[in-house]
């Protein structure tokens, strides 16, 4: 019996070993955390922007404007759109959530469909996380210490690019692109959950204890 050249070229191609896939891909759970902290982020620098739009539009036709998040002399979001804090690189900071919580959308779509990263896309992606670290976390103490008001949009981005940055650095600890002792590997991966949580609190903490004198004629 004889074998077609069809034959051969699909049992050639059947029997011939597939290259191993290059890169890292994400889990399931850091996956979804990663496009819902880039919709909360987006959602929230959003709103920002448009009230800041709002803010400036009302003094332009000579009329006041209150954002909707200004719920009293400390969650005050206009105080914190007005300061010069607002807009430290020469444009208002929300500007920064829209172009990076869209990228971090588009990026966790492609984990989603089963995209590959090298290494070098996942200690970029922890350096994207470190500047906004750094970042929130001097407005932070700029808007408790200086300006004295609080935004509840921006806690929200608060809250996602912490999350975003620890849970790449858990991720990256996980698939050995960090060099951590393997005991504190096992510790990070089983209560990887602690580490915001304090985090979280440390903040709250500081904004209770500063404006105590405000919470507490409202208890």
């Amino acid at each position: 019996m004889t074998t077609s050249a069809l034959d051969e070229t699909r049992t050639s191609g059947e029997s011939a070993p597939r290259p191993a896939a290059e890169g890292i891909v994400a889990g399931k759970a850091f996956t979804w955390l990663l496009v819902i902290c880039g919709a909360l982020g987006l959602l929230a620098s959003f709103v920002i922007t448009d009230d800041k739009f709002k803010l400036l539009q009302a003094k332009v036709e000579g009329k006041s404007y209150t954002p909707g998040c200004s719920l009293n002399p400390i969650i005050s979001c206009g105080s914190v759109m007005e300061s010069d804090q607002a807009h430290v690189f020469g444009f208002q900071n929300p500007i920064i959530g829209l172009v990076a919580f869209p990228v971090l959308i588009t990026l966790a779509v492609g984990m989603l469909a089963g995209a590959r990263y090298k290494a070098w896309f996942w200690y970029g992606l922890q350096a994207g996380g470190l500047f906004g670290v750094c970042f929130i976390s001097w407005l932070q103490y700029q808007t408790i210490y200086n300006i004295s008001a609080i935004c509840l949009w921006c806690c929200l981005a608060w809250i996602v690019t912490i999350a975003t940055f620890w849970y790449t650095a858990v991720h990256n600890i996980k698939h050995g692109l960090y060099k951590v002792p393997a005991k504190a590997k096992a510790l990070v991966l089983e209560f990887h959950w602690v580490v915001p949580v304090l985090w979280y609190g440390i903040i709250a903490m500081l904004i209770l204890v500063h404006f105590w004198y405000y919470w507490k004629t409202v208890i």
